[in-house]
């Protein structure tokens, strides 16, 4: 959605991991790692950027490193756009894992509630395809231009643990989170 207004994917995807990572500076050859892109797409783009004012450059070490310039006047209007449509990719991150086979638990906490004491940002319970899970993972984390941290668990797995209280499964269960799916609750 954003490619088509900002008319480059890797503009938008610089964007994404400038804004997401406010503090953190990147030499070139670590943002093409981080965003899948080609280098001379990412100097193009940073180029752009540099013009508009919305990124930094300083030389170290030999290596020129960029970050967002939080004085830059849209700032705040981008990350509000990109909030938008980061709820956009999120609905097609969720649809994509649920592809990926019998899901009968999802829950989504740590960096998409803002929790930053979750140990885990995805719990995933049920019988899934682990290739295709792994898959669209990776896409989003790209998408977003950041890491996620997931745990796939068995029904089993999931229900003994819960009946121990487990230390790891108490804590993702009480920190803020959103229920995707809910096929465990019926059964007591």
């Amino acid at each position: 959605m954003l490619e088509q207004l900002f008319g480059s994917r890797t503009r938008v995807k610089l964007l994404r991991l400038f804004l997401v990572n406010p503090d953190t500076a990147y030499y070139v050859r670590e943002l093409t790692r981080k965003i899948d892109e080609q280098l001379n797409s990412v100097r193009r783009e940073l180029a752009n950027l540099l013009l508009l004012g919305m990124v930094t450059s300083d030389t170290r070490a030999d290596k020129k490193y960029y970050q967002l310039n939080k004085k830059f006047a849209l700032v705040k209007e981008l990350s509000d756009l990109l909030l938008k449509s980061q709820i956009l990719l999120e609905q097609n991150f969720i649809k994509s894992m649920k592809e990926a086979g019998k899901i009968r638990f999802l829950l989504l906490t740590g960096s998409f509630t803002g929790s930053r004491s979750s140990p885990t940002d995805v719990l995933i319970v049920g019988q899934v395809n682990k290739n295709l899970l792994v898959n669209a993972i990776e896409r989003f984390q790209k998408e977003i231009g950041r890491e996620i941290n997931y745990t796939l668990l068995s029904t089993r797995d999931y229900n003994e643990r819960k009946a121990l209280g487990d230390k790891f499964l108490v804590t993702v269960l009480n920190n803020p989170k959103v229920v995707v799916v809910d096929d465990l609750s019926s059964e007591g």
